[in-house]
């Protein structure tokens, strides 16, 4: 849990409005921070409008916060306005979370110690900028403008609060982490440990990748059964796999990567031809090539694609997410 601090003016911080004042909380030393009435939240809340898991700041690559409303009853609004997709923050953002008041700032500046020692955290970062060869997965809520238009605004905030925070477990159960929230999707990276000059994926690596996109999808479909939606709740995923230059944003007791470069571009793309195509997912030939069996076990037809911003045609993978549900259930048949 964490604990009030006093005079965090240098630091990105929260100050909490109650009943007894103001209280400063400063958002280092992590990388994601929940709030809600419940005791096992990081900032418990005394708010009986609070829900027990309301909301979550998260702090992806060097200093850009979200605030991610985790499926709360009231809601949770960013100067006057409700949160329905995570919300990037700008230093002087006023909060409101049920019925507390907050005001998030985070200075344009952020100093690092002076130091030379080469054992320095500083010294630990600047090391771990390298190349990496990396498996980048891109999911996004199909048709969510429409639903924008169609939906109880309440309604929706609980339901695509309650999606973002529950992939949010099952990307961290398999491995990885959010890297990036581009609207209503999200940004996933594994990073392999490929060995002395091989270029060879591990085959849970991969198969860690698959497995989280399934369970993204079925996540999906009990939030239709769950809520009341106009239309069905779907999503659509491009996968890529190659080299990109991976950058540790944190300390040496708390990494956070993040990935640049064309693999994770190509990601992107993949991802919107799937709308193109009118499939669910999918994925480039590198990727393809790393997938266990895939020429017996995965039923993706191959398609030759006009990706944006690329000058020749794309070979990529693509099909339903029943053909990849079927794929993992042959292989752990064999297993």
């Amino acid at each position: 849990m964490i604990q009030p601090v006093t005079i965090w003016d240098d630091k990105p911080h929260i100050v909490i409005h109650g009943s007894k004042g103001a209280i400063q909380i400063a958002l280092v030393n992590a990388y994601s921070w929940t709030l809600g009435r419940g005791s096992e939240n990081d900032i418990p809340l005394s708010d009986k409008c609070a829900s027990r898991n309301h909301a979550m700041f998260q702090l992806v690559g060097e200093s850009n916060y979200f605030l991610i409303d985790l499926g709360s009853r009231n809601g949770s609004f960013v100067n006057g306005r409700r949160v329905t997709i995570p919300v990037s923050l700008k230093n002087g953002d006023h909060i409101t979370l049920g019925e507390t008041n907050l005001e998030f700032y985070c200075p344009e500046t952020i100093t690092t110690p002076d130091n030379n020692d080469e054992n320095t955290d500083a010294a630990a970062t600047a090391m771990l900028h390298k190349r990496r060869l990396i498996t980048v997965l891109v999911v996004d809520i199909r048709d969510f403008t429409k639903l924008t238009q169609q939906m109880d605004e309440h309604i929706l905030s609980e339901t695509i609060g309650t999606w973002f925070r529950r992939a949010g477990e099952i990307i961290d159960r398999h491995g990885s982490w959010v890297d990036k929230y581009i609207g209503d999707a999200v940004m996933t990276v594994w990073i392999h440990e490929a060995g002395k000059g091989s270029d060879t994926v591990a085959t849970q690596d991969m198969l860690k990748v698959y497995r989280a996109l399934y369970e993204l999808y079925n996540m999906s479909n009990e939030l239709n059964q769950q809520f009341e939606l106009p239309f069905q709740l779907r999503v659509g995923a491009g996968i890529n796999t190659g080299y990109a230059m991976v950058g540790q944003m944190g300390t040496s007791e708390h990494p956070d990567y993040t990935a640049l470069g064309d693999t994770v571009n190509a990601a992107f793309r993949l991802e919107s031809s799937t709308k193109q195509l009118g499939v669910d997912v999918a994925i480039g030939s590198t990727t393809y090539s790393h997938t266990p069996y895939a020429a017996v076990l995965l039923p993706l037809k191959q398609y030759s694609v006009e990706l944006k911003g690329y000058s020749s045609p794309t070979i990529t993978y693509a099909g339903t997410f029943n053909e990849l549900g079927a794929y993992i259930k042959k292989l752990d048949d064999q297993v």
